[in-house]
């Protein structure tokens, strides 16, 4: 049996390998490293937008107070206060709140440790999410939907490198993100324990969420940025390739016939009509037989985040548009008929923002498209010079030309 390593031996090793691959810029550490998977392939994702050098996190364009003022999470989380102030104080952890975006909402902590998160801007306005602050629990959770963990040198970024950070997604009755809990600390107080209380807190928030909203009904399809599927509030876990699908009957009201849902699927691949006919059936096993066979469509409504932006695009609501769109769709998938559908909507997106004259709409949406030179430009253009949301906008741009 391997003896377990004491944390320092854990610190080190993962040291060293930051330092092997992180400022060579390589590709990912192999199967023997000491790196687990996901932080390695979210070092691949983080190094297209992050100095591994900087120092802090970039601060929220917008206005913190007002937005945590309308926050779904702002009541349940001051009912937890003096729980939440009683693990951080005590047990010498800063506790944060962010949206579905990874903008740090509320923090909470003993003076010396605040003051240590405040440096590495752990507070109210930094962005914590993947593209702008790297590997991290926040971005890990937001990302995946999951719990996670991130010790010392897991963290992308070096001025991370003395913390722990432990993080699960708090969702609404409908499954949908509205941001994460994270319990932060240094490094040699980790403890498996502090994710148990993450997760004890985030069921007590979503406890009071779902008390309050109404039993969310019908099927909603989540897939800018990430994808996920609820049924009545229920999540159900299917395969990309089962999102991909879904995503696409979403976005085409007519439906598709075999073989051009096989096209938009599969592409020029050679694949037997047979795989399709299963994944549908897969399919309408776990919608509750909504699909149509014939013509694959839905028989019932489905709602979607995709279609959502594209209705308001339609209506001239930049402001729901902007505020609704997350990222690209289904970033990570290949299929032909996504690729299409990822490339028209951020075309729609960008031509909206950049045409609109309103220097909110490309700040929004600079935080979704954080390699776009035209749209940081564009931001600035608009803002007057004394105003604050420039320092957001220039270090974008810097950013994207580095990138």
């Amino acid at each position: 049996m391997t003896p377990q390593l004491t944390l320092s031996e854990q610190r080190a090793a993962l040291e060293r390998e930051w330092a092997e691959w992180i400022p060579a810029g390589r590709s990912a550490p192999g199967r023997s490293s000491a790196v687990r998977t996901e932080v390695a392939q979210s070092w691949l994702r983080s190094l297209r937008t992050v100095d591994p050098a900087r120092e802090h996190a970039p601060a929220s364009a917008t206005d913190i107070g007002p937005q945590w003022a309308r926050s779904p999470l702002r009541a349940p989380v001051t009912a937890l206060t003096e729980q939440l102030h009683s693990v951080a104080d005590d047990a010498g952890y800063v506790a944060a709140v962010t949206d579905a975006s990874g903008t740090i909402l509320w923090t909470c902590g003993g003076q010396v440790m605040r003051k240590r998160a405040e440096q590495v801007n752990f507070a109210p306005g930094g962005r914590w999410d993947e593209a702008h602050m790297g590997t991290n629990a926040l971005s890990l959770a937001l990302r995946t939907d999951q719990p996670h963990t991130v010790f010392s040198a897991e963290h992308l970024v070096a001025a991370l490198h003395g913390w722990v950070c432990y993080c699960a997604p708090i969702r609404a009755a409908d499954g949908t993100l509205l941001g994460v809990l994270d319990l932060s600390t240094t490094w040699q107080r980790s403890h498996p324990l502090a994710m148990a209380t993450v997760r004890t807190m985030v069921a007590a928030i979503e406890s009071t969420l779902h008390t309050a909203a109404p039993a969310p009904t019908g099927m909603r399809l989540t897939c800018l940025g990430t994808g996920r599927l609820t049924r009545d509030g229920t999540p159900i876990r299917l395969r990309p390739r089962h999102l991909e699908i879904l995503t696409l009957l979403a976005l085409d009201d007519d439906g598709y016939n075999h073989e051009r849902l096989h096209h938009a699927v599969y592409g020029d691949r050679a694949v037997g009509a047979s795989t399709l006919k299963s994944e549908m059936s897969y399919l309408r096993r776990a919608t509750g037989g909504e699909i149509s066979s014939r013509v694959y469509r839905f028989t019932t409504p489905l709602s979607c985040d995709a279609v959502d932006v594209l209705r308001a695009l339609a209506a001239g609501d930049l402001d729901t548009a902007v505020r609704l769109y997350h990222g690209p769709l289904l970033p990570d998938s290949e299929t032909p008929g996504i690729s299409e559908w990822r490339d028209h909507l951020e075309v729609a997106m960008r031509d909206a923002v950049l045409s609109s004259p309103d220097p909110h709409h490309a700040l929004t949406y600079g935080d979704a498209a954080p390699d776009d030179i035209a749209v940081h430009e564009h931001a600035l253009t608009l803002l007057p010079t004394r105003d604050p949301r420039r320092a957001v906008a220039t270090a974008r741009l810097h950013t994207a030309h580095r990138t």
